[in-house]
């Protein structure tokens, strides 16, 4: 499945690691498709009239701990997890300074884009980042002095998502773009900041659709920064890659048109989340937007489809996410001074899996959470929330 890596700083893996990543890929897809459908369906026939009325999400985890079919299921799903790092790891270290000798070509190489790439030595990484490898990958990602920390991710990524990523792994940044381009066909930010971008996947899909922008994305991690930038040059698309922390941005007042994250939220504490959502406010532009895809809060899933996307909280080394989907993203936005009036939220249809045409038609009509929204599963629908300011 690393086959998704198509630029250059693809890694060669040989036929048996291969092979290892197709069945992990197809592993995951089971468990997270066949398996996920079994448990939803045992839970509501056997365990559901149990539980008293209203019910939260920690009672059904509560509920569910002893059950054999769902200790299954976990132990599947996280030995898949730690599954995908091992089918990449070795190829990854085995070209580990050919793929820094080339991200270093690639930076200096201005022929097919003229990115950025700047580094603060000075930067402290944060402890949510630097003491816990989250998602269970080795080493975390800001770990190293070279790119391996985020050849690891991507191409882990590609094994990962099973293929529902898109064919570059970005497909939640299309999706959000496509969706934004077209319901706010006004709107034509000139510059534009990608929060927590890690290897970029999710920031250059702003640069092709709006090229006339500046795009930069900003991560705490040098490893993921340096590969970042070696992808993007690699895909001849302008982007600038700057190391810092987003709950305190180096950028003055009102320095930005569209203030974006993917996937972000969700690994920060709430102190975290409160400074980067005030942060964003403070370099937005009068009229301009933040935007976030994220997971649907728990207040508006049930309380069995909001433990499963908690799940990961439990056992996918991500302390803060079930604190973080707790929370009412209209009161995040209010706390941080956004404008009531200008909150929205909506439900975008995956572009890889739908198509462009079936995903204009379904932004034509009432967005709606489904089973879906925010699960990787066959179907995926992404759920992007913001604010004007």
């Amino acid at each position: 499945m690393t086959r998704l890596v198509t630029h250059d700083l693809a890694v060669h893996p040989t036929r048996d690691e291969l092979a290892a990543q197709d069945f992990t890929s197809a592993l995951r897809g089971h468990v997270l498709n066949h398996m996920a459908a079994s448990l939803k369906s045992r839970f509501e026939a056997q365990i559901a009239p149990k539980l008293p009325a209203g019910a939260s999400g920690r009672d059904v985890h509560a509920a569910l701990k002893t059950d054999s079919y769902f200790r299954f299921y976990s132990a599947l799903r996280l030995g898949a997890q730690e599954m995908v790092w091992s089918s990449v790891g070795d190829a990854v270290a085995r070209e580990s300074g050919t793929l820094a000798a080339r991200a270093a070509a690639l930076a200096a190489d201005t022929t097919r884009a003229q990115g950025t790439l700047t580094l603060d030595p000075d930067l402290a990484v944060p402890r949510n980042v630097s003491a816990i490898d989250v998602h269970h990958m080795p080493g975390g990602y800001a770990a190293g002095d070279d790119i391996a920390a985020g050849a690891v991710y991507e191409n882990g990524l590609s094994v990962f998502s099973f293929g529902l990523m898109g064919k570059n792994l970005d497909d939640i940044g299309e999706s959000s773009a496509f969706w934004l381009t077209r319901s706010h066909p006004q709107f034509r930010p000139q510059s534009i900041l990608d929060l927590g971008c890690s290897v970029g996947h999710q920031t250059l899909p702003w640069k092709r659709a709006y090229p006339d922008a500046v795009v930069t994305g900003i991560d705490v991690a040098a490893p993921c920064l340096r590969y970042a930038n070696g992808r993007a040059q690699s895909q001849g698309v302008t982007a600038h890659f700057v190391q810092a922390d987003a709950t305190a941005l180096p950028y003055p007042d009102a320095s930005f048109d569209l203030v974006y994250s993917s996937m972000f939220l969700h690994e920060l504490p709430l102190k975290d989340i409160h400074k980067v959502f005030a942060e964003a406010r403070r370099v937005l532009k009068p009229g301009g937007l933040m935007l976030h895809y994220e997971l649907p809060p728990n207040s508006q899933l049930s309380a069995y489809d909001g433990f499963y996307l908690d799940w990961d909280c439990w056992y996918n080394n991500e302390p803060f996410y079930k604190t973080y989907r707790d929370q009412d993203p209209v009161a995040l936005c209010a706390q941080a001074g956004f404008p009531a009036d200008g909150f929205f939220q909506t439900v975008v249809p995956s572009l890889g899996w739908y198509g462009e045409t079936a995903v204009a038609t379904a932004l034509a009509g009432p967005a709606t959470i489904g089973g879906n929204t925010g699960r990787l599963a066959d179907g995926v629908q992404w759920f992007v929330y913001g604010n004007w300011a």
